[in-house]
């Protein structure tokens, strides 16, 4: 059987959610969509942001037939997850920021969450954080030029360490800061600055991505859709809204992930 999965997000973020599909579900074709057209999305306002994704979403069912959609992004999930399921007639997986799992882990009971700003002020996050950590103390921060290095640490340029730390301070410095043990990341782009956050936060402090958390959960709702029949090979394609920054560069990022060159997304055209 083929089936075939969908990660969609507004820029490079979900590639991490790649990386953890790609170790998780070997040999299941998964086609990428970033909707850089209006990266960054933390920054969008609400309506209009629910509106595009729907649209967007819908484009990409009917153009590149996926069995199982990941949208590979916190503010699209936060946002846009319960009406994509209202609308379409397949399964989707989101991302939520981990703070069941930093709960969980805590000794402090103080846990760090960094994540966009639109993250950060969205009922959805306390919300998250009544539920799953009553008795612990939140506190995030949300870092709207984080998102811009992540882009460029992913083409392979390095994090300026002045940048880095000066968003943690803005974490670690807020009153009660110096009792977080642990920090969840609540923006799927800040994968590919792990490094720089580890080498920049106090010693011993235990960071969260949610990545293969998504990934396993993408691999359970796959195993509980019917078989598909075996459709003519294609190979896994990386499309963009608008194209990407240094597309030499991403062009090497994506050879990683098994990814050719970016493709400008046109629904009209992109059918196989």
């Amino acid at each position: 059987m083929t089936q075939r999965i969908l990660a969609f997000d507004s820029g490079i973020g979900g590639f991490g959610i790649v990386r953890a599909l790609r170790g998780r579900l070997p040999g299941t074709p998964v086609d990428y969509l970033a909707d850089t057209a209006i990266y960054p999305y933390g920054e969008q306002e609400d309506a209009a942001l629910i509106a595009r994704v729907v649209t967007l979403m819908g484009e990409a069912i009917a153009s590149l037939a996926p069995d199982l959609v990941v949208i590979a992004c916190n503010t699209a999930s936060t946002l846009a997850l319960g009406a994509l399921r209202e609308r379409y007639d397949i399964p989707f997986v989101g991302c939520v920021p981990p703070i069941k799992w930093a709960a969980e882990l805590s000794r402090t009971r103080t846990v760090g969450l960094l994540a966009t700003r639109a993250t950060v002020r969205r009922p959805y996050l306390r919300a998250l954080q009544q539920r799953y950590a009553p008795d612990c103390t939140l506190l995030a921060h949300g870092a709207r030029g984080l998102a811009d290095l992540a882009e460029r640490a992913f083409r392979g340029h390095a994090a300026p360490p002045d940048i880095v730390q000066r968003e943690l301070a803005a974490l670690f410095e807020q009153p009660g800061g110096d009792r977080i043990d642990v920090v969840g990341i609540g923006c799927t782009h800040y994968t590919f600055l792990m490094d720089a956050f580890r080498a920049a936060s106090p010693p011993g402090m235990i960071w969260l991505d949610p990545a293969d958390a998504v990934a396993r959960q993408a691999a359970t709702v796959l195993q509980t859709l019917p078989p598909q029949p075996e459709a003519l090979h294609r190979r896994d394609r990386a499309f963009f809204t608008t194209m990407p920054a240094e597309p030499a560069r991403m062009t090497t990022a994506m050879a990683a992930l098994g990814y050719s060159a970016p493709t400008l997304f046109a629904p009209a055209t992109t059918t196989f």
